[in-house]
């Protein structure tokens, strides 16, 4: 029997294997995410997380712009994440620190 006559395959959906643009996806900075979530600020670090899990499903299916668009609002909440750590941990440093002066400066220390 002969294939003359019958209509080819459709070809696969766009994005059925790769999108349309190809290339390779944007980072997804989870581990920056689960780093931040840890150490830093739970709020921010959760929100990088939810973004940064969106990315790979969002270029699997073609959504070229949304997943870059996850991608950078991944590292940017990770970001503040970070820097929201960093300026509490200064923060609770100093009053750590005046606290202790406070107390030689009195003429008592705590044990």
């Amino acid at each position: 029997m002969s294939d003359y006559g019958t209509p080819p395959p459709p070809p696969p959906a766009p994005g059925y294997n790769a999108p349309a643009a190809g290339g390779t996806p944007p980072p997804n900075y989870l581990v920056w995410a689960i780093l931040s979530t840890i150490f830093c600020c739970l709020p921010f670090g959760i929100a990088s997380i939810v973004f940064a899990a969106q990315v790979n499903g969002k270029w699997a299916a073609g959504d070229v712009a949304g997943a870059q668009d996850s991608s950078a609002k991944a590292k940017k909440f990770a970001i503040w994440g970070a820097v929201a750590g960093i300026i509490v941990g200064v923060i609770y440093g100093i009053l750590i620190a005046a606290g202790v002066m406070s107390g030689i400066n009195s003429g008592t220390t705590s044990p």
